[in-house]
Parts: C-alpha cells; structure tokens; sequence
C-alpha cells in the first residue's frame, strides 16, 4: 500500500538505467552474505581498537562513539542500498560508552538523533555550550535508559532520489518523515508547490519492518494527528 515515490531504482547495486541488473535468487542471497560479512569484519575490528584501548591504560577516561550515517536495504521492500524514509534506511547504530556515566549494557528504545551526538560529546566533556545547536544531550539516556530525550526524529529524501543527474537539476518531490515512538508518518510534498501528493503511515509497534500502509487507520488516528502536527512544525511546506 506504498505510493510508488516512496521506493526507488536501487542504482547504486543495480546500475544505471536503463542498464541495470535484475538480481537472481543465487545473486541476492550473496549479496547478503556480503552485507552480514562486512558488519562481522566491522566488528572485529572495533574489538582491537576497543582492545588497544585498554591496554593503553586510557579507557577509563575515553568516551566511545560509534555510529552510521544510514540504514541499508538488502531486497525489503524490494529495495536496495540506501535513499528511502523506510525505518531500514532511517534507522542507524548508535552506541555511546562513558566512563563513570553510561550504564554498562544499558539499551534505550527512545527516539534520537545523529545531531544529539555533538551536544552529547559537549556535556559529557565539560565544554561550553555553543549556541544555536539543533540536537539534545543524550546524557540523561546514557544514565538512565528509559530517560525520553525528543519526541521524534525526522528523515527527508528527495525523488528522483538521484535528481541532480536529471536535466532541471531538481527533485520532483521531497519525502519528508518522522518517527515518533508508535508510528512512522511520511509526506511526499511535490517540490515546486510543497503540495502533498502521497502520505505513509506504519505502526511502530504491531508492523515494525512497515509492511502495510495504515494511512488514516482509525486506531492510529492520535499517533497520526500527533506526529504529522509534529512534521509540520519541523518541515513547514513551502514552494520552491
């Protein structure tokens, strides 16, 4: 039930049109076994830095932070790499380690940001706050994982999703999402008016890897009024 701006031609594995590869069973299997291999080898290798940094007798006054700039598709949704506002896309890792401060092993189901990072690094270091930071500390998060740091984080990508290899050097829509703590909300706003010619909304909880779109679904009528008053304020539609 996804409007057809919301998925893409998956270039970067597939090629560019109107050369692009269809991926046989045999070829998308190996394709995921290269993708679950890269994160195996990733983490092995952050174990010898995690490890040399014991050994240097300096671990106890590092703060660790290790995260990703996107998601990544391996065929759900029939896509593939990365330039959608599906949670596979949206949603990254994210692990902050502080020395007499985080909860060893502590995970917190909150919704944050990348931008919390630097205000995090800020407060966790001692250092002045600078002005006009957008993100929050997720220090509290770090003491206490069931600590609600934001009520919502926020994606946007633009279709075509590769628009400035097209001839007006301009998308043709922007799709801008967010995600609160029970449903994901996404408008696909056409660029030049800022008009909404597609919406999506998922359960967070009951469809987590979004499989169905429940726009306008009367149980998730609140959780839908909430985060699109959310996106507004946030991303206002404008034209262009």
């Amino acid at each position: 039930g996804a409007p057809e701006v919301a998925f893409h031609d998956g270039r970067e594995l597939r090629g560019i049109p109107p050369n692009q590869v269809t991926f046989t069973a045999a070829e998308a299997a190996e394709i995921r076994h290269g993708y679950f291999a890269n994160i195996s080898f990733l983490d092995a290798q952050l174990g010898r830095v995690l490890d040399a940094l014991e050994k240097s007798g300096q671990a106890e006054r590092t703060i660790i932070a290790f995260v990703a700039d996107h998601g990544y598709h391996v065929g759900e949704h029939g896509l593939w790499a990365k330039t959608s506002n599906f949670e596979f896309d949206a949603h990254v890792p994210l692990l902050v380690a502080a020395p007499g401060v985080s909860v060893p092993g502590g995970q917190s189901d909150g919704v944050v940001e990348l931008l919390d990072l630097f205000p995090t690094l800020v407060e966790l270091c001692g250092l002045p706050k600078p002005e006009g930071l957008e993100g929050l500390s997720l220090a509290p998060a770090l003491r206490d994982p069931a600590a609600t740091i934001k009520p919502a984080a926020f994606t946007q990508h633009p279709r075509p999703a590769y628009y400035d290899r097209e001839p007006s050097k301009l998308p043709a829509a922007m799709g801008c999402s967010v995600r609160t703590p029970l449903v994901r909300y996404t408008e696909w706003r056409d660029w030049k008016t800022g008009a909404v010619v597609a919406r999506e909304l998922y359960d967070a909880k009951l469809d987590p890897a979004e499989l169905r779109n429940a726009i306008d679904a009367p149980a998730l009528a609140a959780p839908q009024r909430e985060a699109a008053a959310l996106l507004a304020k946030q991303f206002p539609p404008v034209k262009h």
